[in-house]
């Protein structure tokens, strides 16, 4: 019972910071743009985000007549339901569920998240939406290797998949202090994952119309748009974990991870987007060969702490 509870709290505060994360967002992009974000419902904007999700859930729901109807419909909860199931890595100590190979665990929901993609760009029936998802699984499956990799180099020092040692580890010392150019390689490979601007080809507004949600509307587009907003937040705790100590017990993790999202919103009003073939290249040529040397490297110090232990014993 206790642990039901905890899971049903976890998934309400999940849902309660993605709608204050998209007036985040609105905020930001609003004076990155020399302008007021939403301001008028409630104390400077604070009801915004419930008034869009009420507008969104009470909305007209339209039935594509070419679409897959049973799989059009199923796809948005898929979606949430991936996106809100990965949470229960979050790191306890007690009262939920205590993963040993949690970062395995991770990367096999990480490849599960392209399916929602193809399945909504598929079951539309649309050029658009058809578009979007083959550009999204290209990019997933470019980036997934990196970040794949990236993951080994920590498991290798800390010789565990269990996140709760990786705050153990990094008692002392930061990974971020060490592997910074492995930290942006990470952050970009997180933007590809989670199809955020300069890499949302998956969507492509201004080529695309909306991608591959390009015929969802009303709670479809609202599900859709809870699944992605959450899988940032959760990336943004996963990065806090692996690179900035990860002591959750501390109030400097919650603004750790605050910041990473702000970080999110920061590349959206400054970069635009790349263009697809500089995306591959960047994948193949540039962070694939980054992280395969990294990964020699810490394996390299690994077996010289190794050798070193094995002298003094």
């Amino acid at each position: 019972m206790v642990y039901l509870i905890t899971c049903f709290f976890l998934i309400l505060m999940v849902l309660i910071s993605v709608g204050f994360f998209t007036l985040l967002e609105r905020k930001v992009m609003g004076y990155c743009h020399n302008r007021k974000g939403p301001n008028k419902v409630g104390y400077f904007g604070l009801l915004q985000p419930f008034s869009d999700g009420l507008k969104l859930f009470l909305s007209e729901q339209l039935f594509p007549v070419n679409s897959n109807f049973i799989i059009y419909y199923i796809c948005p909860l898929f979606s949430l339901i991936y996106s809100l199931f990965v949470w229960c890595l979050f790191p306890f100590y007690v009262n939920c569920l205590n993963f040993s190979y949690g970062l395995l665990f991770f990367l096999c929901c990480s490849s599960i998240s392209i399916y929602g993609l193809i399945i909504c760009g598929w079951s539309s029936n649309s050029i658009y939406s058809l578009l979007g998802c083959m550009r999204s699984v290209s990019q997933a499956i470019s980036y997934e290797v990196s970040l794949s990799i990236i993951l080994l180099c920590y498991f290798f020092l800390c010789e565990s998949y269990n996140f709760i040692d990786f705050y153990l580890i990094q008692n002392l010392c930061w990974f971020f202090y060490f592997s910074i150019p492995m930290f942006f390689c990470w952050i970009s490979c997180c933007l590809a994952e989670t199809n955020r601007t300069p890499f949302d080809f998956s969507e492509g507004e201004s080529e695309l119309v909306s991608g591959f949600n390009i015929e969802y509307g009303g709670s479809g587009f609202a599900l859709l748009f809870i699944s992605e907003y959450s899988s940032i937040i959760f990336i943004g705790v996963l990065t806090v974990i692996i690179y900035m100590g990860g002591n959750f017990n501390s109030f400097i993790f919650f603004i750790s991870v605050v910041f990473m999202c702000f970080f999110f919103i920061w590349i959206r009003c400054t970069l635009p987007r790349y263009r697809y073939d500089k995306l591959m290249y960047l994948a193949w040529k540039c962070y694939l060969p980054m992280s395969l040397n990294y990964i020699f490297m810490f394996v390299f110090f690994k077996s010289l702490i190794f050798y070193h232990f094995y002298l003094l014993s």
